[in-house]
């Protein structure tokens, strides 16, 4: 299931999670730039190797590696190949929007990478003497969905179902599609899924997440809101009316003329349209 988009409006223009997108991009088209080791050796630099981080092994010299608790957050901003940049992107840009009007513009910053961090951070635990660089930004964003969950839950997503060459658009309320998606990760914990994913890191940024929302979420966001709380509502049958039908002139919102239709210059059609 591919998501599209939600049908939560924002308040906010979301800068930071288009900044963030614009960074990710920007980098991973410095990594395709390199030639030779050179792609492989920015992964061992400015990825978050656990052994490096703990302190049970140094990186070799050759490597020019940062200051280990640097990679908590460098290693957020890079990724391993298309796939892995279009979903993570993908996830950030339909979520990430709600999430950051919910706290505003640099509450987020704090969120995003308080939540990259305590993603690596939980897959080093899991892991202390891997050497192996961890990259990407699925943990931070495992934290957007998090506060996603929280404060929008029973928000409609439109996700996209492949079929053959086609996307057959399905709406759903957030709490499935998110509840999935948490089902996915620990089934992945539990079996053993596959070596090359950090499912820990998921985990670590989504519980990151759970905690941090209700901390940083503005006041005027309740969390598990009703889905039509920060979207336009429904059009009332009497609403609807009155671009037809005007007042009369006994009702209190207004006279009507005599004829029972307003002067010539008032924003009302005699005809349509009807509904």
């Amino acid at each position: 299931m591919i998501p599209l988009h939600d049908e939560n409006r924002t308040h906010l223009t979301p800068w930071i999670s288009r900044i963030i997108v614009g960074i990710c991009v920007a980098v991973f088209l410095w990594q395709l730039s390199l030639t030779g080791d050179a792609q492989e050796l920015a992964v061992w630099r400015f990825g978050m190797v656990p052994a490096f981080l703990n302190g049970a092994a140094t990186p070799h010299p050759d490597i020019g590696a940062l200051w280990p608790p640097l990679t908590l957050i460098t290693s957020a901003f890079l990724h391993g190949d298309v796939m892995h940049i279009l979903g993570n992107m993908l996830y950030l840009w339909v979520f990430g929007d709600n999430v950051e009007d919910a706290m505003g513009h640099w509450r987020f910053v704090v969120f995003y990478v308080l939540c990259a961090i305590a993603a690596a951070l939980s897959q080093m635990l899991v892991d202390p003497g891997a050497t192996t660089p961890m990259i990407g930004a699925s943990g931070a964003i495992a934290g957007v969905l998090a506060g996603y969950l929280l404060i929008f839950p029973r928000s409609r997503v439109v996700l996209g179902i492949p079929v053959i060459f086609m996307l057959i658009p399905v709406r759903l309320p957030a709490v499935l599609v998110i509840g999935f998606w948490i089902a996915l990760q620990v089934f992945n914990v539990v079996d053993g899924g596959d070596e090359g994913v950090a499912w820990y890191a998921h985990i670590g940024g989504f519980a990151a997440g759970l905690v941090l929302t209700p901390l940083l979420k503005t006041g005027r966001h309740k969390l598990f809101g009703p889905a039509a709380d920060f979207a336009p509502g429904p059009i009332s049958r009497r609403a609807a009316m009155k671009i037809v039908r005007p007042a009369p002139a006994s009702s209190p919102e207004g006279p009507a003329a005599t004829s029972g239709f307003p002067d010539a210059g008032a924003p009302y059609r005699r005809r349509g349209p009807w509904g």
